[in-house]
């Protein structure tokens, strides 16, 4: 096994390329799907990787619960540095789970927080609040989710640009954009390398929805200006959204970085669907990269596990 356990720990660093190449050069749901997919594999490939350096240093504690063929010197010899890498990792795996059990239970109390908020409103499909404060979101959960706006948003959108907004909102819940956004923020916490994907996935789920809004509008140019007089509207406005969902970013709030780039992408042409990208281009280099360093981490893992299970079925006394 040797060196070959601890690979699933830096190969998402072979996934940089593509986070950053896939915003400008994929369609943005070829693009979340993408992305999505290499955060989640590498993500479990890297817990699986501290889980089973966690059993060589838990072996080696005074008091250890663990058999004690399981600190044979045979078992240790199956990890590299396994006084230093074995011991460490303990810590680093509970900290990977209060990290995750902690952004879930966090998603889960705003969901449940927020479904208790709009109980008093009727059961439609758009719940409008009457707050001055310009933000709108799209709240998963029930039969088929809802869309939230407040009134000091609505007032400050043209009928056009309230139905892009709409548009938009239902888009993330059709989308289920919020499952995506969920993954890809268990597998930054799961591995920090996979941060960079986190960010490329929030933007590109809000391109995903901003083409689905232009397309059922009708007017990429009604997208864009809804999308920017929001934006406008909204900085310094205190956000009273809950996050932890597929949120509209440029209407709900205040967002900068990505707000001209996403008006800047629906002023221009339509981005091309396309399933795979060319190898002979520097996105398609990129995602072959990364592919390539997600394959390389799911069997480097599964090699791992698979030799460990049997080392330790070995060590331990019937």
């Amino acid at each position: 096994m040797g060196v070959f356990v601890l690979l699933p720990l830096v190969l998402p660093l072979t996934a940089w390329p593509i986070a950053r190449l896939a915003e400008r050069h994929l369609h943005p749901r070829t693009a979340t799907r993408l992305l999505t997919g290499v955060a989640a594999v590498m993500a479990v490939c890297s817990t699986v990787c501290l889980g089973l350096v966690m059993v060589v240093g838990t072996a080696q504690l005074p008091g250890n619960p663990l058999p004690d063929g399981w600190s044979d010197p045979e078992v240790r010899a199956a990890v590299p540095y396994d006084e230093v890498v074995g011991k460490a990792a303990i810590p680093a795996l509970c900290a990977v789970v209060v990290a995750c059990g902690r952004t879930l239970w966090r998603h889960g109390r705003l969901r449940r927080r927020a479904h208790r908020a709009l109980a008093g409103l009727p059961g439609t499909g758009v719940a409008v609040l009457p707050d001055e404060a310009p933000y709108a979101y799209a709240l998963p959960g029930g039969r088929r989710g809802r869309v939230v706006v407040t009134t000091g948003l609505l007032h400050c959108l043209e009928p056009a640009e309230r139905r892009a907004l709409f548009a938009h909102e239902r888009a993330h819940l059709a989308a289920r954009h919020h499952r995506f956004l969920l993954a890809v923020h268990l597998a930054a916490r799961a591995n920090p390398f996979l941060r960079p994907l986190r960010t490329a996935v929030s933007y590109t789920a809000e391109r995903w929805a901003d083409e689905e809004a232009a397309r059922t509008v009708g007017s990429r140019r009604t997208v864009a200006g809804a999308i920017g007089k929001a934006a406008l509207v909204s900085r310094g406005a205190p956000v009273a959204r809950p996050d932890g969902f597929a949120t509209l970013a440029g209407f709900a709030a205040p967002a900068p970085g990505p707000v001209p780039r996403r008006v800047a992408a629906l002023l221009g042409p339509a981005p091309a669907v396309r399933r795979w990208p060319s190898l002979f281009t520097s996105v398609g280099l990129a995602a072959w990269c990364a592919a390539a360093g997600t394959a390389a981490s799911a069997m480097s893992s599964a090699n791992a596990a698979v030799t460990m299970v049997l080392i330790l079925h070995a060590a331990t006394p019937l």
